[in-house]
């Protein structure tokens, strides 16, 4: 292949080194808040792509995406790079303005492309109980707006631009439950999720690094019947939480804090020492937290559950808490993870540039 006979391309031109170095290398080179309304944080810096920091929208859909088999290499960077370049004006501009577009570069695609990936770009370990089904791809795209309809269109217009390029490995939807103004949704098992989200500040110091962050996504499946047939105080005692009000054990209001070492005047712990909320804590990690965008799916009667998708600079961060809630929290035998993808969330692009250009070329 030469450079005369690539396909031309639209929008922001493509990078010269990327192209030249198909062609040279005979195609063998290598915010946050505690609410989904208002804003989880505030997105200052226009560095920063949509769907991290802006405010939750109802309806979600992941798609986890895989570069066509038949790119390795010069060709694969090639042929991403012209897919990026069409896609950067559609990812920054869709169709309807309330729909955000966030795009992640997976675990996998370094290798595919000839390079070396980041430290921190590394496949998750596995955990006990995973059952999944897969676990890495080349790229993620997550897509949010307030009608599923929107998503599709948009997902239907950058795939027919990628036709050749890439494929779907899977797709899930996801939506928020019906939620009054100013509340926080309740999962499938009745309880609130999304209360321990950080705030802005915590967010600049845990979520961003140079405006890029880390997605990990996770299709975690609920065993719903098995765990709504538990007695209500044997419920709130898993979760650690008061279902009703959403408080922790033994205070009174959903945002009060999750203290874990504070006890009763019998001496016992006051968050019991296997809780869902105990093994999430912060505290177990010097105070870093993670920002977490869940979404109920339905897959069907046999698989419904939770699109868990958290945002962090370091993704060894969703490590030790994973290895914390499958050794020692009495939730986990009421999961099970189906699915999973890490991402590199790159900053938005310069003018003249296409997204995730920089961070492509920074590849070795």
């Amino acid at each position: 292949m030469t450079e005369q006979n690539l396909p031309p391309a639209s929008g922001p031109t493509v990078s010269r080194r990327i192209l030249l170095a198909g062609a040279a290398a005979g195609l063998g080179v290598a915010g946050c808040t505690r609410s989904p309304s208002p804003a989880p944080g505030t997105e200052p810096a226009s560095r920063r792509q949509r769907g991290v920091a802006t405010p939750q929208q109802r309806s979600a859909l992941v798609l986890a995406l895989d570069l066509a088999p038949h790119l390795t290499g010069g060709a694969a960077a090639v042929a991403l790079a012209r897919t990026l370049t069409r896609w950067t004006p559609l990812l920054r501009h869709p169709e309807d303005p309330a729909l955000t577009a966030t795009l992640g570069f997976g675990t996998a695609l370094p290798g595919r492309l000839g390079r070396t990936p980041p430290a921190l770009l590394r496949d998750l370990p596995a955990f006990p109980g995973d059952q999944l089904a897969h676990r890495a791809a080349d790229l993620v795209l997550q897509l949010c707006a307030p009608t599923a309809q929107a998503l599709t269109a948009q997902a239907d217009t950058l795939l027919a631009e990628a036709a050749g390029t890439v494929r779907t490995r899977w797709r899930q939807p996801g939506h928020l439950p019906p939620t009054e103004p100013g509340q926080t949704p309740r999962n499938l098992l009745g309880f609130k999720d999304g209360t321990e989200n950080p705030t802005p500040e915590e967010c600049e110091r845990w979520v961003w690094a140079d405006d890029a962050t880390y997605l990990v996504v996770r299709r975690i499946h609920l065993k719903v019947r098995e765990f709504t047939r538990l007695p209500l105080a044997a419920q709130e005692q898993v979760i650690g939480r008061h279902r009703d009000s959403g408080a922790p054990l033994g205070r009174r209001h959903e945002h009060d804090d999750v203290d874990v070492f504070s006890k009763t005047p019998e001496g016992r712990y006051t968050t019991p020492l296997h809780s869902h909320v105990r093994a999430a804590s912060p505290r177990y990690d010097g105070g870093a937290r993670m920002l977490r965008r869940g979404y109920t799916y339905d897959n069907g009667p046999a698989d419904q559950g939770l699109l868990f998708l958290a945002y962090m600079r370091d993704p060894t961060l969703f490590t030790r808490v994973q290895e914390r809630l499958t050794s020692r929290d009495d939730l986990h035998p009421y999961t099970e993870h189906r699915a999973s993808a890490l991402a590199h969330v790159p900053p938005a692009p310069a003018p003249g540039e296409y997204l995730g250009e920089r961070f492509l070329e920074s590849l070795a």
